[in-house]
């Protein structure tokens, strides 16, 4: 097809396959903000005939656009100029702004949304996994070995051998000997017995270690747990290898140093090619050290990322003391970089056996899980995000580690003039929970932010970690939240799980797992609603939805394209979705080949 004018690229031969927001967040929006967003809107258009005789960058039209904005849910065409969208109506409304130099994508079969928000994932840590063994197709401890044994072969004596992605729970079999699950690490250092090796687990929360990285750490069976974490140890009292939650860090300090910001560039390179290849156009960082944060900082004044960004500052209290006044940034570089938010981690996983629960494992009967950071710490980081006017976001998974993090933010809510709603502090996962609790996330005004992809990542072995009672009551109860009136932001975890927006969104509303059984189907969500956690509730959970989330005149420009109309084809088909164009500022940033 030809347009009148521009560049034309016709998605027609791409391969084929309206609820309101809750009243919790009708209420919870600024009237102020609305109102401004309104003036501006009007403005905007108004002058928009006079902007380069009425011409814009990018028009998009031709097919299906979903605008997630409830006064107009579908257009015909959306018109970009200078990274804001300046009309979205119909087709023939848009020739108007087709010039000569205007970019124009026919959709044909495809559909345009919103562009995709990350809601919970690491950047950075995106970007990492690119450089390391990936372990996340091991279906036993042996495919491990052997990936190690091969990457020892060419490695210099002394070098670290760092990989990432197993999970115990996922394997074939047990290992003969194993203790929670996991093996002694002798297959392991035989392979490798000139090299540390350091593998962290899939959830982030536990790492196995072969003796080099013992012997360099000083671990022996002398040597004591640290708060919040374990050594796990055999019989004997001798170390497995295996280091769960805090303990990570005895042998993880080693390779850590002084970020190098060449090196670190290229990580984040890397982690912004991987994001946007999967449509999206919004990330919120779970978690950034003050130095890496500065290194942002300085991209987003030099209009070097590629990818907005929402983080949270991860970092000790002292740190923050010091920092947070300094950092806090809002839309830096052209609303690139936003750093408004603390990050801390009150337990860890349920793959790890480290979730705090309220009751013990039921496949570890002796423990309950771990806290691992001290409950006052937890107090002084809700305090310092009151005084620099911080989200306060708490990594909280299991039941136990649920119900105290919503007991620290209404203490500390007693103590604001501001209510919770208008804070919008966070609870990062919230994966099991008491029915007693669910409630309180609404009456606080707390934001679950969540990832549906871990339910069906995770659903196979969860009973046998919480019991059939738990887990049907509490795991993953999307729809308990969504109808108790609590906004949901959605998201992968990565590098958890894989970045993609399409399988945490098929997980949403289908909730099967790899074996075809649906995981408690009760509390999947409809379409709808899971787009919308993806996008406007989602750029709510982060202060923003003034400026994204919804396609609107006066927004970003940022959309995402994909292969097929998520919204009504068939269940089967939604995981074979594919991105077409991922678009940030009215500029295309990935197209698929």
């Amino acid at each position: 097809m030809s347009g009148a004018g521009g560049s034309v690229e016709d998605l027609a031969g791409s391969k084929k396959t309206s609820s309101p927001w809750t009243s919790w967040l009708a209420k919870s929006r600024s009237t102020i903000a609305t109102a401004a967003l309104v003036v501006g809107c009007v403005l905007w258009s108004a002058c928009a005939g006079s902007q380069g005789g009425g011409t814009a960058d990018l028009v998009v039209r031709g097919g299906k656009i979903v605008t997630m904005n409830e006064a107009q849910p579908e257009v015909e065409a959306i018109a970009a100029r200078d990274g804001r969208i300046v009309f979205a109506g119909s087709a023939s409304e848009a020739a108007a702004f087709v010039g000569a130099d205007t970019r124009v994508i026919e959709l044909g079969d495809a559909l345009a949304v919103p562009g995709l928000i990350e809601g919970h994932g690491h950047f950075y840590g995106i970007g990492q996994t690119k450089l390391q063994l990936d372990l996340t197709g091991a279906a036993s401890f042996a495919d491990i070995v052997d990936i190690v044994a091969e990457a020892a072969s060419s490695f210099g004596p002394d070098a670290w051998i760092v990989g990432r992605g197993w999970h115990q729970s996922k394997w074939t079999s047990v290992p003969e000997g194993a203790v929670d699950g996991v093996p002694l690490h002798d297959e392991l250092s035989a392979v490798s017995p000139d090299n540390p090796v350091y593998l962290t687990h899939a959830s982030g929360h536990a790492a196995f270690v072969n003796a080099k990285a013992l012997e360099l750490a000083g671990i022996d069976s002398s040597t004591p747990d640290p708060d919040g974490g374990t050594i796990v140890r055999d019989a004997n009292g001798r170390a497995t290898g295996l280091l769960r939650e805090t303990a990570q860090g005895l042998v993880g300090r080693l390779r850590s140093g002084e970020l190098e910001w060449n090196e670190a560039r290229r990580v984040l390179a890397l982690a912004a090619d991987e994001v946007l290849a999967n449509g999206i156009t919004s990330f919120q960082d779970a978690g950034s050290s003050i130095e890496l944060v500065d290194l942002l900082r300085s991209m987003a004044d030099e209009d070097a990322l590629k990818v907005r960004l929402w983080v949270m500052v991860r970092d000790s209290v002292d740190a923050m003391r010091e920092n947070l006044a300094r950092v806090r940034t809002i839309g830096g570089g052209d609303d690139y970089l936003t750093v408004r938010a603390i990050k801390k981690s009150i337990d860890g996983a349920l793959g790890s056996h480290g979730a705090w629960l309220l009751e013990p494992y039921e496949d570890l009967p002796g423990s309950a899980g771990l806290n691992t950071v001290p409950l006052d710490e937890m107090e002084d980081s809700a305090a310092l995000a009151l005084e620099h006017d911080y989200q306060f976001c708490v990594h909280a998974i299991g039941d136990r580690a649920n119900r105290e993090t919503l007991d620290i933010f209404e203490r500390a809510f007693e103590q604001s003039p501001r209510t919770g709603r208008d804070l919008r502090w966070r609870v990062e996962h919230a994966q099991h929970l008491s029915p007693r609790d669910i409630p309180r996330f609404a009456s606080l005004g707390v934001i679950a932010s969540m990832q549906g992809v871990h339910c069906t990542s995770d659903g196979s072995w969860v009973p046998d970690r919480l019991g059939e009672r738990r887990a049907r009551e509490g795991a993953y109860v999307w729809r308990k939240l969504l109808d108790s009136g609590v906004v949901i932001a959605n998201g992968t975890d990565a590098p958890v799980e894989d970045v993609s927006p399409i399988a945490s969104f098929t997980s949403t509303v289908t909730r099967r797992l790899g074996n075809g059984e649906l995981f408690y189907p009760d509390q999947r969500l409809t379409r709808e609603e899971a787009l919308r956690s993806y996008t406007l509730d989602a750029a709510f959970a982060a202060f923003e939805e003034d400026i994204k989330g919804s396609l609107e005149v006066g927004k970003l420009a940022d959309i995402t394209i994909l292969d097929r109309d998520i919204m009504t084809v068939d269940e089967d088909q939604l995981a074979e979705t594919r991105v077409l164009h991922t678009i940030v500022g009215g500029e295309v940033r990935y197209s698929a080949d």
